[in-house]
């Protein structure tokens, strides 16, 4: 017995949304960070804003919306600029700061901070539209798909986003009571370093484009 049409273009969504999600980068990195100071619910909550925008993009993508991927993509340099400032200024932050000797909850950004954060700075890659229209061309789907299958499609993108950052919160989580408070500084050094760079790279990378 074959699978209905539509579930295969949301299991095809769904893988889509697990590609993009799955290499780290400063929002997996963030996640990490987060889960491990802050527990599971915020470092969920920090894939998550992750995973919304790149249902949002991957709308604009499938509903083959010219007009506003037109207007984000002429307004990279603006949206790059603020994204690769914000990584740097994250990066900073988590670099200075030292975790209590105790075992005390520290004042966390909360589950909405979270998700807004990584959601914004997810949406200051427009070029991710490029992503997802390369990938929605290379099988077969996108602007020229029904409004139904486009909706099942980034309904797939988002769940298979999700269940990335769903897993990873989770397995992190696992290992929250195993980290010292010395082993947690390291962390935050490793990862402070890490999102610095990757914004100190981002704003570089503007610098040359317009050299």
């Amino acid at each position: 017995m074959e699978a209905p049409e539509s579930f295969l273009t949301t299991c095809r969504g769904a893988l889509l949304g697990l590609s993009i999600a799955a290499p780290v980068g400063p929002i997996g990195l963030l996640c990490i960070r987060r889960t491990l100071v802050d527990g599971w619910r915020i470092g969920l909550a920090t894939g998550l804003g992750a995973a919304t925008a790149d249902a949002v993009y991957g709308a604009i993508a499938a509903g083959g919306l010219g007009a506003v991927s037109g207007l984000l993509v002429r307004h990279r340099f603006a949206l790059q600029l603020a994204g690769g400032a914000f990584l740097l200024w994250i990066g900073i932050r988590t670099l200075r700061h030292r975790p209590p000797a105790n075992a005390a909850p520290t004042k966390g950004p909360g589950i909405p901070g979270a998700f807004a954060a990584t959601f914004a700075l997810t949406l200051a890659n427009p070029m991710t539209i490029l992503s997802f229209v390369g990938l929605f061309a290379a099988m077969g789907l996108g602007s020229g798909a029904s409004t139904a299958d486009s909706v099942l499609l980034v309904f797939g993108v988002f769940v298979g986003s999700a269940a990335w950052w769903l897993g990873l919160s989770a397995a992190v989580s696992g290992l929250r009571d195993r980290v010292t408070p010395g082993g947690m500084l390291w962390i935050n050094r490793i990862s402070g370093c890490a999102v610095a760079a990757y914004g100190l790279k981002t704003l570089a990378g503007l610098l040359n484009s317009k050299v």
